[in-house]
Formats: structure tokens, sequence, C-alpha cells
């Protein structure tokens, strides 16, 4: 499959909550070492939105951690938790406006940190632009699934006004018959 559909600077420069959502069912798609392409439906994110969120990176300041989440949206905003796992986000919503989606899950490897491992994403895809980008970016491959929104996961030192927004979505279930499913992707 070609990349057909890439979303463009305009789908990641819109607030938080609209993207989030919308990323349900599209394909992450990346250029491994060896020149193939994979590509990974979508299944899980939750939005981050910006400095008032208590949840967000962003909440503490503009730091060198944070810095490319005040860049405009369609950068990749890549962490390391807990000593052993990357954290992928797509940056959101335009300059000095720091918001991002993480992305939780894609099809087949349901948490952010078998995603990353899965895809092989690490500090060196810190700040990639997904509009430019020869070895990651996001297609919309038409796949517009059923889904829900519910409290984000892990974030109990936010408080509870910001622990319980329902700014996680997810899906309860993609077509079954989609293009590309006869090639695992």
């Amino acid at each position: 499959m070609g990349e057909t559909g890439r979303l463009g600077r305009d789908f990641y420069t819109r607030d938080v909550l609209e993207v989030a959502p919308e990323l349900l069912g599209k394909a992450l798609a990346i250029r491994l070492q060896k020149g193939d392409i994979h590509k990974f439906i979508i299944t899980d994110t939750e939005a981050y939105r910006g400095e008032e969120d208590r949840a967000c990176h962003a909440s503490r300041g503009r730091t060198p951690r944070t810095e490319i989440m005040f860049h405009g949206g369609g950068r990749l905003y890549v962490y390391f938790v807990y000593g052993m796992y990357w954290m992928l986000n797509i940056v959101t919503a335009g300059e000095n406006d720091p918001q991002a989606v993480l992305i939780r899950g894609v099809e087949n490897y349901p948490g952010p940190g078998k995603v990353t491992k899965a895809l092989g994403i690490d500090r060196s895809f810190y700040g990639e632009d997904l509009v430019t980008s020869d070895r990651i970016w996001i297609e919309d491959n038409g796949i517009v699934p059923v889904f829900k929104s519910g409290p984000r996961i892990g974030i109990d030192y936010a408080g509870e006004i910001w622990k319980n927004k329902p700014w996680r979505y997810f899906t309860l279930q993609l077509p079954v018959d989609r293009p590309g499913r006869e090639r695992g992707i």
C-alpha cells in the first residue's frame, strides 16, 4: 500500500479534543530500516490539553522535554517512562498551545509501551514531522470505527477534576471487511 491519504497539517493543528477521537481507525504507517512499510490501525488514544490540564506535561511549563509540544501540530512528542517504555504522542493545535494525543493502542498491540516496542519507536522519533517524514506518518484509510470515551488512565496525580475527564477514546470494534486486512494491517 502506498501513502495515499496521508494526513496534512490542517488535521493536526486543531484542538486535541477533535483530533484524538478522529485518529481512531486511521493507519499509523512506519517504514522499517529494510524499507518495508507496515501499517497499524489506531484503536486507543488519550487527549492532553495544554497548560491548564494538570495531567499534561506542559502544565509544568516549557522545558527541554516538552519543547516540541509548543510547536505547531503534526510533530511527535516521545518520552521515556518507568525506565523501560517510550510513549508516542502526536502534538496538536497551534504554536504555543501545547496539546498532544497519546497513542495508547493500535490493532493487535494494546498499551502504549507495546505500541512503541512493536513499531521500534524510541527517542530518535522526538520532533519527527508526520506531514513530511519518510519514516512515519498517518493515513486516512476511510475506516470510521465505533468508539467510546472514558477517563484517562494512570493520572491520579492530576487530581479528581482532571483524572475524570472523559478524554480517552477507544474503539469498540473495527469493521471486519476493511482494505488491507489480508496483509495483516
